[in-house]
């Protein structure tokens, strides 16, 4: 006996030490796959990085493995439902015991062999909440089914919008650079001017604090757009080292089209996800009503048990029959109000439940008109911005070029030069407004 456990031990410790060196190896093998699986250079269109996100998202991935639970917890309630068949084997070692039996006529001794049982017990349990339960698994699932939904349509969203953004830093980066070109020239210009005694220093001087803000403005663009592209990052699942390339122009990525598209399209209730997320509470409440309601209801079991004796040795007495079927009707009948308390519980719930779904569905129309605003109101800003930066950059050059041949000051020059800044400024926040009104718009109808 020592021996055997002596060798059950060893076999147990060498099993565990094995399966830990095979998830250590695993482990070791996916980070390394993963590793290999990163790319150094990512090329990607705007609908291109939306699909790669779906596929790579960790919290995206966690709501399909959502759903994917709430199926494996239907699966238990049917389960339980269904017939259950268990076996056993049971070994008695009596140790040379014998009964002894005194019936008047004198002691009697009975030995006691040793006896193995084998049984086999098959069992089914048929009750009302157990039918709702199923039901109730089914609501989960399409509720489960929603939230991936909704976590998908948020994260288009915000692809979506970090890449615009991405894209409108590096339009602005752009222009800086140029106009950071041309007022270069003029401070050279008006440093040859200084050294030969044409123009004082202090137009020079100017010049340059013009040259400086600019550069500034070009660094803090940098680090905005770093930002931007690191944000894009986490949002698609990629290390920071991995290189973005983006291939979709700033005009098409924004789609002035799709913007009037989506604001002459008609509001349909049903197909928004919180109204349908609403509507499934409510039935998820329904059914909960149910299923206290089947707390006074009977509850029917069926089962049938098999018994094989097997006697080492001389005696024994075989008083277990090897065949026994029992049928058993169980019904409820005094819980001091429990019962009655969890209905009226699950009853206010629902109306709980109902009073929520009538307050959105009334409130949902007027968030679809502000909604409509909002995006409206943002597209003309983009419109008013868009020809505010074009006519600065006319200023701002046509500046320069007065300035060059004397006919514009410092002044004129440095006024244009900070208009032009701001209205850069303005244009892009104007974009990042666009896009998350239209991406606010799209989620709400679910487009």
């Amino acid at each position: 006996m020592k021996k055997i456990v002596f060798l059950m031990t060893a076999l147990a410790i060498s099993a565990t030490m094995m399966a830990e060196d095979h998830v250590m190896a695993a482990t070791h093998g996916s980070k390394k796959s993963a590793e290999e699986a990163a790319p150094k250079v990512l090329t990607l269109s705007l609908s291109e990085a939306q699909e790669y996100a779906v596929k790579q998202n960790r919290t995206l991935k966690n709501a399909s493995l959502a759903v994917q639970e709430a199926y494996a917890q239907r699966w238990q309630t049917i389960a339980a439902l269904l017939p259950s068949v268990d076996g056993n084997y049971t070994y008695s070692n009596y140790c040379g015991y014998s009964a002894t039996f005194d019936l008047g006529t004198g002691p009697m001794q009975f030995p006691m062999p040793n006896v193995g049982a084998l049984g086999v017990t098959a069992a089914i349990g048929l009750n009302g909440q157990g039918v709702v339960g199923i039901l109730l698994n089914n609501i989960a699932i399409q509720m489960k089914k929603l939230a991936a939904e909704q976590s998908e349509n948020q994260l288009r969203g915000s692809v979506r919008t970090s890449y615009v953004s991405v894209l409108a830093l590096q339009s602005i980066a752009g222009l800086l650079d140029s106009s950071l070109v041309n007022i270069q020239e003029l401070e050279r210009m008006t440093q040859h001017a200084v050294d030969a005694g044409a123009a004082e220093q202090t137009a020079a001087d100017q010049i340059r604090v013009r040259v400086n803000t600019i550069k500034n403005s070009i660094n803090a663009q940098r680090r905005n757009i770093e930002l931007a592209t690191n944000s894009l990052k986490v949002l698609l699942d990629v290390p920071v080292e991995t290189e973005l390339v983006l291939t979709d122009h700033i005009d098409a990525a924004l789609s002035p089209e799709s913007v009037l598209e989506l604001l002459g399209a008609n509001f349909a209730m049903e197909n928004n996800l919180n109204y349908q997320m609403l509507q499934k509470q409510v039935e998820l409440a329904k059914k909960n009503v149910h299923m206290a309601g089947w707390a006074y209801g009977p509850t029917v079991s069926l089962a049938y048990n098999y018994t094989n004796q097997q006697y080492y040795g001389e005696g024994g007495m075989r008083m277990t029959p090897p065949n026994v079927v029992q049928v058993t009707v169980r019904m409820p009948l005094w819980s001091s109000g429990k019962r009655a308390a969890g209905v009226v519980e699950k009853k206010i719930a629902l109306e709980e439940a109902k009073n929520t779904l009538s307050e959105t569905t009334e409130n949902l129309e007027i968030q679809y008109r502000q909604l409509c605003f909002n995006l409206t109101n943002a597209y003309e800003t983009y419109l008013n911005e868009k020809e505010n930066l074009d006519v600065s950059q006319r200023v701002f050059a046509s500046a320069t070029n007065k300035y060059k041949y004397g006919a514009a000051s410092n002044v004129e020059l440095t006024n244009a030069s900070n208009d032009l800044i701001n209205a850069q400024s303005a244009y892009v926040q104007s974009i990042l407004s666009l896009v998350t009104a239209q991406v606010d718009l799209e989620e709400f109808l679910n487009n």
